[in-house]
């Protein structure tokens, strides 16, 4: 949570907002095994995740995500498309009530390396993933409401 002083001096906690990738190639999703930040261990460090991040000030929602994904994996990504706002308050591992814009997209070439917020990437089939326990907050969700999309079983964008 951010406290904000407003112009009447009322102060206030907000939510972050965050932006997430499900980045696809060759029906394959790359994921980040979750590093450090100044060499510390940032939050749920050795988890699996989505690539992505905190929206910068300035930021749109495009830049973000193609910043985000960039920084984490060095891949360039094409189209976005909208999966889902996740606004829930009580998001697991998350006291910080982000939130969450995640994104489906697809990897274009990679140009660079991840940075140390990411100490491993790796591509998995759609249907060897790791257990939910080894993925970071909800993103396994996130992963399991795409493969439900892929199979026609849902409409998309998804708001909640």
């Amino acid at each position: 949570m951010m406290t904000c002083i407003f112009e009447n001096n009322n102060k206030s906690s907000l939510r972050h907002v965050t932006v997430n990738a499900i980045v696809i190639k060759d029906n394959k999703i790359l994921l980040g095994k979750r590093g450090t930040l100044n060499g510390k261990p940032i939050l749920e460090s050795g988890k699996w995740g989505l690539l992505g991040g905190f929206f910068g000030r300035d930021e749109n929602l495009i830049q973000a995500v193609k910043r985000e994904v960039m920084e984490e994996s060095g891949w360039e990504i094409g189209y976005l498309q909208l999966l889902r706002i996740n606004d829930n308050p009580k998001r697991p591992k998350e006291d910080r009530q982000n939130v969450d814009i995640i994104f489906i997209t697809e990897a274009i070439k990679q140009i660079k390396t991840s940075d140390e917020e990411v100490k491993e990437l790796k591509w998995f089939d759609l249907d060897k993933l790791p257990p939910k326990d080894l993925f970071a907050f909800d993103h396994g969700d996130a992963v399991d409401l795409y493969i439900k999309y892929l199979q026609g079983n849902i409409k998309l964008p998804i708001i909640g």
